[in-house]
């Protein structure tokens, strides 16, 4: 078998192009991180994430921050890839601010989720790659219809539309079963206090850090917990989650 020398000779002398030697393959570890939720009660939509990073099997920092409002009617809840994903958060604001300041008038919603799936499409080479792979988890007030939205996306950028809830991330695989459960025996969340379905969504939290290594739990660091409502976007102070987990983790 002729080695790379001699084919690169061979193609010299005849006037081809030459082969381009090979190279070792190097892979590159990003950080990544995992859970995020999104569940409506009774006067909007509450985003809650947990706050581990992880690198491999590496916890790189357990103080980040996976829910970003994108403007005062848009949240994204992030997963996998924490960089192309604060990346493109970053991208997101500026186009829809951008839009509003250009035509003197917001971005539809449908614009919006629209610019989703092209900064998705667009992230496609470094998903195929292994270095940027990230799922969004998008929550929205549509201001001309009143009506919320909780949007899921594949890596694709193919949309799914869900009106009662939505998760991503490593953690989401081991709890997507309870919330249909939960809905069914305790009512649509929907129609019920934002007290109530935080204790929820925190009980779902802490059985995804239980079966899942990349979520961090409920005992150390205290969640991300962030509200949509007709009125703008609120992150919930300390106190209020805190009170809220104490109960949960009295329940395990």
């Amino acid at each position: 078998m002729a080695n790379t020398e001699d084919v690169q000779s061979f193609a010299q002398l005849v006037g081809l192009p030459t082969p381009a030697p090979a190279t070792a393959t190097r892979s590159v570890e990003g950080v990544h991180g995992t859970t995020v939720l999104a569940l409506r009660f009774d006067g909007g939509i509450l985003n809650l994430g947990d706050r581990r990073a992880t690198m491999a099997n590496y916890i790189m920092y357990d103080r980040a921050d996976k829910i970003i409002a994108l403007d005062d009617s848009t949240l994204m809840a992030i997963s996998g890839s924490f960089a192309r994903s604060v990346e493109i958060a970053r991208y997101l604001r500026h186009a829809f601010k951008y839009y509003s300041r250009t035509q003197l008038q917001d971005l539809s919603l449908e614009g919006k989720l629209q610019e989703v799936t092209r900064a998705l499409s667009s992230n496609l080479q470094f998903a195929l790659d292994g270095v940027g792979m990230f799922l969004p988890l998008i929550s929205a007030y549509d201001e001309t219809k009143g009506e919320f939205g909780i949007y899921l996306y594949d890596v694709l950028g193919a949309r799914f539309q869900n009106d009662e809830f939505g998760a991503a991330g490593s953690g989401s695989e081991r709890i997507r079963g309870v919330f249909d459960y939960v809905s069914r025996t305790r009512g649509p969340f929907e129609k019920r206090s934002l007290e109530e379905v935080l204790a929820d969504a925190l009980t779902m939290l802490d059985i995804a850090a239980s079966l899942d290594t990349a979520t961090g739990g409920l005992d150390r660091v205290l969640p991300v917990a962030m509200v949509l409502t007709r009125d703008g976007i609120e992150r919930l102070g300390d106190e209020q989650v805190a009170a809220a987990v104490k109960e949960s983790i009295r329940g395990r």
